[in-house]
């Protein structure tokens, strides 16, 4: 039957996608628009962020080219597709991807996360509690990516979990929530390449210039939602707060729970946590010191401001491809094992693994800057600026922001896809209506709406049945998607609603960031106690 019902949704967005030629021929107002008008539509009705975007990229072309299908066609490769993949920071955001893909893959081949939670869980005390702070802390550990994140904390912690009452729904909450939300706002990820792409193709959008990554750094207190979601997570253990249906979940687990036959799962007792630790602190140390070294002028003394000044002026992408290809060396020394212990493929299959898994977001962001190649010849961005520079009220524009990119990323299930089809639209705009193109890397305004497109993002990660975190949470914690969504959804509204009226929306009428960021410190430090007290 759902199988049925699902028929109609591709005949539906190749019809809507064959209306390009009906508004061409039309003339109508909104064609600059369309290819991301299309491109959203279609998203949501097939749930395939790269059909979306390349069907937008499509229909972009066809309206450049007058609605001639054979030019169309040849100038959607020879002068957006081709030229996206010959810029050389495309080309080192692309190779940083996969090589943290097969970095990822190395750290958990070598054992060294397992051994990692061997040493730091103990049996005695508040087992319950132990278990999810270990969760937790670990969460944090594994902010390079949220998919590895999920899965190695998950499928790691699942045993420790089962014996200690914890339920497998408590666990997924934990586990997905520690995931994105941590490798959203990590200096160092990998989403980081992926994220500066689209910060530089929205400011390319505007004809205007930035450096990526320092504006990448202004953004970070001003990701309201994630900030809150590691707290609220904070919260929730600390308090043993179970709103919904996880109180349930957690009742059922106590009455089931295990007797504890070990402490720590076998591999902790014989992988040193050394083989994890080493090469994620190479990794680290290497980034930022490129960074540093790149960007210093000569003779500066080290200071704050000249740390700043560096990065701002480093040349990211290739420090970061050449710091993850020598992590990935370190990893690869610390894979080895003695005979006897080797199991299973070798560290060279492990890393191509992991690369070839991050192929299909590698085509989301090819996908993505061919969309951002048509938009920006068919001056999308002066189209979007005039129609609303007199219009939206700008103290709403951030919260306006973060609310399509939850809404893009729940029906999608794909944060990178709402990134990728947000970011374009929103910069451009937000540069349009705050006047000041000179200063948009100071501006507030630029940073918030950087912010709020990549926390509406990560809520689509918490609570989208279609999302990959969602799907790989559950897997990982030996639980249903379905059960998974229908008991963290109390939780994500919960800090998304936090970041919505005592984040964006003060931001938007001029108060500071960290007006903010207490008041919702407070609040959900209280919600558990005003919870209490109305049951």
């Amino acid at each position: 039957m759902m199988e049925r019902t699902g028929d109609w949704r591709a005949p539906a967005a190749l019809v809507l996608w064959a209306t390009t030629w009906l508004w061409l021929w039309a003339d109508a107002a909104f064609l600059p628009l369309w290819p991301s008008l299309a491109a959203l539509l279609i998203v949501f009705l097939v749930r395939r962020v790269i059909t979306g975007i390349l069907a937008g990229a499509a229909a972009g072309v066809i309206i450049i080219a007058d609605g001639n299908p054979a030019e169309a066609f040849v100038a959607f490769f020879t002068e957006h597709l081709i030229p996206s993949l010959q810029s050389s920071w495309n080309i080192s955001v692309l190779i940083f991807t996969l090589l943290l893909g097969g970095f990822v893959a190395l750290i958990e081949h070598s054992g060294g996360l397992q051994g990692l939670i061997g040493r730091c869980f103990h049996p005695d005390g508040d087992r319950r509690k132990r278990v999810q702070w270990s969760t937790f802390a670990l969460g944090l550990i594994c902010f390079f990516d949220g998919l590895a994140n999920s899965m190695l904390v998950g499928r790691s912690m699942r045993p420790l979990a089962r014996a200690a009452g914890v339920s497998r729904e408590k666990l997924a909450y934990l586990v997905d929530s520690t995931s994105a939300a941590v490798a959203c706002v990590a200096f160092v990820s990998t989403w980081i390449a992926y994220q500066l792409s689209m910060i530089r193709e929205g400011f390319a959008l505007a004809n205007q210039e930035t450096n990526p990554y320092l504006l990448f750094l202004q953004s970070i207190p001003y990701n309201f939602y994630c900030w809150f979601t590691l707290l609220l997570v904070a919260v929730v253990i600390l308090r043993n707060w179970n709103p919904g249906p996880m109180k349930a979940a957690e009742e059922q687990a106590l009455n089931e729970t295990e007797p504890v036959a070990t402490h720590a799962p076998e591999p902790a007792k014989t992988t040193s946590p050394l083989r994890a630790l080493v090469p994620l602190g190479t990794l680290l140390t290497a980034i930022l010191g490129g960074l540093y070294l790149s960007g210093r002028a000569p003779g500066t003394p080290v200071s704050l401001r000249s740390i700043a000044d560096a990065f701002g002026e480093a040349d990211a992408a290739t420090v970061l491809v050449t710091a993850s290809a020598f992590a990935c060396l370190t990893a690869f020394a610390f894979c080895w094992k003695p005979k006897q212990e080797r199991r299973g493929n070798g560290s060279a299959d492990a890393f191509l693994k992991g690369m070839t898994s991050l192929f299909v977001p590698a085509l989301i962001l090819v996908s993505a800057w061919t969309l951002s190649s048509t938009l920006g010849e068919l001056e999308t961005a002066a189209f979007l600026s005039t129609a609303l520079e007199e219009r939206l009220p700008l103290f709403l524009l951030p919260s306006g922001v973060f609310l399509t990119g939850m809404a893009i990323a729940f029906t999608t299930g794909t944060s990178w896809g709402t990134m990728g089809v947000l970011m374009p639209l929103a910069l451009p705009v937000t540069l349009a209506l705050t006047g000041d193109l000179d200063a948009a890397e100071s501006s507030p305004f630029i940073a918030a709406t950087v912010a709020a497109v990549f926390g509406g993002a990560v809520f689509g990660d918490h609570c989208s049945p279609l999302s990959d975190t969602t799907i790989v949470s559950s897997i990982a914690c030996d639980l249903e998607p379905m059960e998974h969504v229908r008991t963290q959804i109390p939780y994500a509204l919960i800090a998304a609603g936090t970041a919505l009226i005592l984040g964006y929306l003060p931001v938007g009428i001029g108060l500071p960031v960290w007006a903010g960021l207490p008041a919702g410190v407070v609040l959900i430090w209280l919600l558990p106690r005003i919870y209490s007290r109305k049951r």
